[in-house]
C-alpha cells in the first residue's frame, strides 16, 4: 500500500510517496536504484503530468515483473522526481531504465548503491510514528470534506491516548490538562487497559490537526504513551 505525506528538509517541503506494506525477504534485494526524473517537452501542466505518471507506472512494472525489483518510494523536489527500487541484482536493470526513459521524453539519471539493511529506505522514505498518524488524519479530513465540513470552524474533537500502566496514564492527564484539554472519558482496549479520551475546540483543518496532535504527542511520548486516532462531529454551511 502506498502512503503519501510531506516533510520538510533544510528549509524545503519533500513530498514522499511510500510503499508502507513491503512483506518480501529484504535480504534477498539488496541494491538500491536510483532514478531521477525531469519531466520536459509540455508546456500544459496537466498533460505533463499524466504523461510523468504513465511513464512511472510502466516503468514500474517493467522492472518488478520478474520480481528482480521492488518499487519503495519516491521523492518530489526542486523539480525532480526520485523513484526509488530495490534489486536482486545490478545487472541489465538501468538498461531497462534508459530505454523506456529515453523513449518518454525525459530528462534523467540513475545510479546504483548497495544498501543491504535499507538504511535509504528507513532514513528517506517510510514514514515515521508521527507522521503516520498525520497521513490518517488526513484521510479523517478528507472525509470530512467530502461531506460538506466546514473544516475552519473550530468544534469539539476528541483525542484517543492508550498506556501500559494507570501511572502513566495519570501523570499524561496532569500534563494534558494544563495544556488546555479536557478529560472526556476513561477508554480500554483489548491491547491496553489503560486509556483516555481527550478533548479540546479547534478547527480540523489540515494544518490545525497537525499542530494538536504534534503537542499531544510531545506530552505522550514523556509517558511511553501511544496516539490512537481522534473523531469529531460534521459541522456543514447548514449548522
Amino acid at each position: 500500500m502506498r502512503e503519501i505525506f510531506s516533510r520538510s528538509e533544510k528549509n524545503s517541503v519533500v513530498v514522499i510517496e511510500a510503499e508502507v506494506d513491503l512483506e518480501y525477504d529484504r535480504k534477498s534485494y539488496p541494491w538500491l536504484l536510483s532514478i531521477f526524473i525531469k519531466a520536459i517537452g509540455s508546456n500544459d501542466e496537466f498533460d505533463a503530468l499524466e504523461t510523468f505518471l504513465e511513464t512511472k507506472e510502466s516503468l514500474i512494472l517493467a522492472l518488478e515483473h520478474d520480481g528482480s525489483a521492488l518499487y519503495v518510494g519516491s521523492r518530489e523536489q526542486d523539480g525532480w522526481s526520485e523513484l526509488y527500487f530495490y534489486v536482486k541484482s545490478a545487472k541489465n536493470l538501468e538498461a531497462v531504465v534508459t530505454k523506456m526513459l529515453s523513449q518518454g521524453g525525459c530528462k534523467f539519471e540513475n545510479s546504483v548503491v548497495k544498501d543491504a539493511k535499507w538504511d535509504f529506505y528507513h532514513k528517506n522514505l517510510s514514514p515515521t510514528e508521527l507522521e503516520f498518524h498525520n497521513i490518517e488524519s488526513d484521510k479523517i479530513i478528507a472525509m470530512l470534506e467530502e461531506e460538506g465540513d466546514v473544516l475552519e470552524t473550530p468544534r469539539e474533537v476528541e483525542h484517543y491516548i492508550s498506556f501500559d500502566t494507570a501511572t502513566q496514564k495519570e501523570r499524561f492527564l496532569q500534563n494534558v490538562l494544563e495544556s488546555g484539554f479536557a478529560f472526556k472519558d476513561d477508554i480500554s482496549s483489548e491491547e491496553f487497559e489503560y486509556g483516555v479520551a481527550v478533548v479540546k475546540n479547534h478547527p480540523v483543518t489540515k494544518e490545525a490537526v497537525a499542530t494538536v496532535v504534534q503537542e499531544l504527542y510531545g506530552l505522550l511520548k514523556k509517558e511511553h504513551g501511544y496516539y490512537e486516532g481522534w473523531s469529531t462531529v460534521l459541522v456543514d454551511t447548514q449548522s
